[in-house]
């Protein structure tokens, strides 16, 4: 505000006058020299001065109180405005009537956030100007009262009363908050229309409202009719883009910024480092943080924050701990991004190591460093450690936080311990949809329907609002039970309770019906999902594949493919890759799985070792050797136990010892791994075909694990082709009938065995064995598929009599049979 003019008369003053001022001085200087103060923040100086103007009897006019208010504003001192306002009240209406002095306190308490003093006096103003507007609409804006604040500014057009470029970026920020696009255009408007878009502040609110709103082009398009951009209008296009995803454009202003010759700020190099973050951006996150320090920014706590938090999401462990180290000011904040990426990286022990410096440094845990290490003790199943945390909760009154009592649900459900699970639920006063959903996680992942159906009644009955997710677990908790037409049934309901599937639904089903032996189920329900308008992820993708697998069905499995190829869509996947070799493989077709493999220029393990079990399959062991030895040669792949073992499936189809030994000596003494039970059982099985079977015995005593039901049963096949083994015979039967004494086939292969000694006694005595058990060998069966026919796959059984088409398969079966005899003769 610009000062009142006065007109200056010279005027000779006596050769003393100084002093006398000094010692009488007016109340104008005595004006200037408070508000002097209060702009320096030295209130306390100021209301000395009032007090010596008090005690000589000089006028004390608003003015000086409105300066005083306006120091405490800058210095956001509450307690003191409120002290001068009792001593306006004092002095009676010409002071606390004054409209300058209502104005001022309306700001004041504005500023000072006390929303609902400030809103008491506002309703009281006689004449509420834009000054008071501004300070009511902007301390709603910080109290969170969006709507309110924008109510404000119609009430205040209403009243013939226009904003000014105070209080316009006050009502842009509540439309980003409320994401209120419409609104925010009619606020643009009214900025075009009193001629406010000129004002740069002004611009970049409407460019950071569109930002939060999602309308991109709309804020590119104030952005450029900017006269002269500053850094705010930079910045807050930035931040709008990295808020919708698009962090390459917001790198890319980042360098039009630099070109423009316009300093960045902490913003915007913690919007970069953001962004860099999101995309994985290496070499742009670096750039943005050497940029920082060729501009001086100082490592405050901000930046400092932002930096490390760029380190720790990209895997950079070592950078953020040498940023952690330089920073001066470390927060709980700071110490949690820390401890985070320690456990983001598997760094579990340093994790729970920087929880005990944070505590040598007399900073107590937050929600997050408490829900860090609950995470840290699901991820290593540590139960003890969750449990010390758990009390730490209790002990410093965090157990009524419901997003802490979820994170101990799930903590304690992946420890299995389920029963302690549903104790921290129980004890949870307030529970929240998603506490509910984590304990019903928890029983579906254990396979425990039916505490799920029950808990999934009681949120019902509880008027607990259920969502796709809480459909999405009771259903698989079904599945994991092995209850395929219950999940089927809770499926439709889902949909007819007006729940939309989602598309972990389907795949969720999808995944269901395979394991549960329902393939072609499972590629029905792929249909219907795409019919649903939804697409398969990747995820969905290799389930369906696994299903072609299961049923051999090569026509489906080349439809899935070409599905993949026309959309372009996840066809650099590894794990679909991966899943096309294993399915051409299964389904017969050897050529095209290599073609698969070998169109691929970057080959990573999982393909490599599915390529090797597809070669194991057909037996072509001189191919997965040469495969294997070309991995080996590769520097940048080392081996892991599947490849081990699909290596030795091959070696042994084919029967080929020295190969098998040469590997499994190679896989301890040059990859330096530790053979698995599963590599034991296949040197076993190798050995024992060959007739080794002294070498196979040797081979058990050996290794550091007891022998399986398949190790066993490859013996008693291999003692049947001796003859005088009488007494192995009968300790190794003994041993696999006790190991799996459900299993139709041992009590077969142990008959068979005494049947080639001669030994027919025992072999009746196995036959009753398995009548007084009810077991029967289960018949073998085949299928085929009939192209063109919506029907799917044909399953044929043996001695089976129930296929649909029986009568006119065994009368083409006779015919063929007559065929055959009629060409015999």
């Amino acid at each position: 505000m610009a000062s009142l003019p006065f007109n200056i008369i010279p005027i000779k003053l006596p050769s003393n006058h100084h002093d006398v001022q000094a010692r009488n001085p007016s109340s104008t200087s005595y004006f200037h020299r408070v508000s002097s103060l209060c702009k320096n923040g030295e209130i306390r100086e100021a209301l000395s001065l009032v007090t010596e103007m008090d005690f000589r009897n000089l006028r004390i006019g608003p003015e000086i109180f409105g300066e005083i208010l306006q120091g405490c504003v800058y210095e956001r001192d509450l307690c003191t405005g409120q002290q001068i306002h009792a001593r306006i009240l004092k002095n009676g209406d010409f002071y606390a009537r004054n409209e300058y002095i209502e104005t001022k306190l309306v700001i004041f308490y504005a500023k000072c956030d006390a929303l609902e003093v400030a809103e008491v006096l506002f309703s009281k103003l006689r004449v509420r100007n834009v000054f008071s507007w501004a300070a009511i609409i902007g301390v709603k804006c910080r109290t969170g009262l969006v709507e309110g604040a924008l109510m404000g500014f119609v009430e205040m057009l209403e009243n013939g009363i226009f904003p000014d470029n105070f209080v316009v970026p006050n009502v842009c920020k509540a439309c980003g908050a409320l994401q209120w696009s419409r609104f925010g255009r009619g606020v643009h408007g009214y900025v075009a229309k009193a001629g406010l878009h000129d004002c740069v502040f002004v611009a970049s609110s409407l460019a950071d409202m569109y930002g939060k709103c999602g309308v991109l082009d709309d804020a590119r398009k104030v952005f450029d009719e900017i006269p002269e951009r500053n850094v705010v209008a930079w910045n807050a296009l930035m931040v709008g883009y990295v808020q919708n995803g698009m962090n390459e454009e917001a790198i890319r202003l980042l360098s039009d910024m630099r070109k423009e010759g316009i300093e960045p700020t902490r913003v915007t190099v913690s919007t970069c480092l953001s962004a860099s973050a999101n995309m994985g951006g290496i070499e742009e996150g670096k750039q943005s943080h050497a940029i920082s320090i060729v501009n001086g920014l100082e490592l405050d706590n901000i930046l400092g924050t932002s930096i490390l938090n760029f380190y720790c999401k990209v895997g950079l462990i070592e950078y953020a701990e040498m940023i952690f180290d330089r920073m001066i000011e470390k927060d709980v904040v700071t110490w949690n991004l820390l401890i985070s990426g320690y456990v983001q990286q598997g760094l579990v022990e340093d994790a729970i190591y920087m929880c005990q410096l944070m505590r040598l440094e007399n900073l107590k845990f937050d929600c997050v460093t408490l829900s860090t290490l609950m995470s840290v003790a699901a991820r290593t199943q540590n139960v003890k450690l969750g449990k010390e945390v758990q009390c730490y909760c209790i002990r410093h009154s965090f157990e009524s936080d419901i997003v802490l009592a979820s994170t101990a649900v799930d903590m304690y459900a992946k420890c299995g311990s389920v029963v302690d699970a549903k104790k921290v639920f129980d004890s949870t006063v307030q529970k929240d949809l998603i506490l509910w959903n984590t304990l019903l996680a928890a029983y579906a992942e254990s396979g425990l329907s039916g505490e799920a159906l029950r808990l999934f009644y009681e949120m019902q009955l509880e008027s607990v609002p259920l969502n796709v997710i809480t459909w999405n677990l009771i259903i698989l908790s079904l599945l994991r039970n092995g209850q395929v037409n219950e999940a089927k049934e809770m499926f439709l309901q889902m949909q007819s309770s007006g729940i939309v599937p989602n598309l972990i639904s389907w795949t969720t089903m999808m995944n269901g019906l395979v394991q549960n032996g329902c393939s072609e189920e499972a590629i029905r329900f792929l249909r219907k999902m795409q019919e649903s308008g939804l697409r398969p992820n990747v995820f969905g993708i290799t389930v369906a594949l696994s299903a072609c697998s299961n049923l051999a069905s090569l026509h489906f499995g080349r439809s899935i493919h070409g599905y993949i190829i026309r959309n372009q869509q996840h066809s650099s996947s590894v794990l679909i890759e991966t899943s096309l070799v294993d399915m051409y493989a299964k389904c017969g077709d050897i050529n095209k799985a290599e073609r698969v493999f070998g169109s691929k220029l970057s080959r990573e393990l999982p393909l490599y070792n599915a390529m090797i079990s597809a070669y194991a399959l057909y037996g072509n062991v001189k191919e997965a050797i040469a495969l294997y030895r070309s991995l080996e040669e590769d520097v940048s792949i080392k081996p892991d136990n599947i490849t081990i073992t699909n290596v030795l499936s091959a070696c042994n189809h084919a029967g080929d010892i020295n190969q098998a030994i040469e590997i499994f000596t190679d896989m301890v003494s040059k990859h330096g791994m530790k053979p698995c039970l599963e590599h034991y059982g296949l040197m076993v099985d190798l050995l024992a075909s060959a007739g080794e079977t002294e070498k196979a015995l040797s081979l058990i005593e050996e290794m550091p694990y007891k022998p399986d039901a398949r190790m066993i049963q490859s013996l008693v096949a291999s003692s049947k082709k001796q003859q005088h083994k009488s007494e192995l015979m009968d300790y190794l039967s003994r041993q696999l009938l006790e190991l799996e004494p459900e299993n139709s086939g041992n009590y077969v292969t142990v008959s068979n065995a005494y049947a080639v000694e001669g030994s027919w006694d025992e072999v009746v005595k196995m036959r009753e064995m398995m009548k007084v058990k009810g077991l029967k060998k289960k018949p073998g069966c085949s299928w085929i598929q009939i192209k063109g026919e919506e029907e799917g796959v044909h399953v044929f059984i043996a001695n089976d009599k129930t296929h649909l088409r029986n009568n006119e398969i065994r009368r083409i079966l006779a015919l063929l049979l007559y065929d055959m005899c009629s060409d015999s003769k």
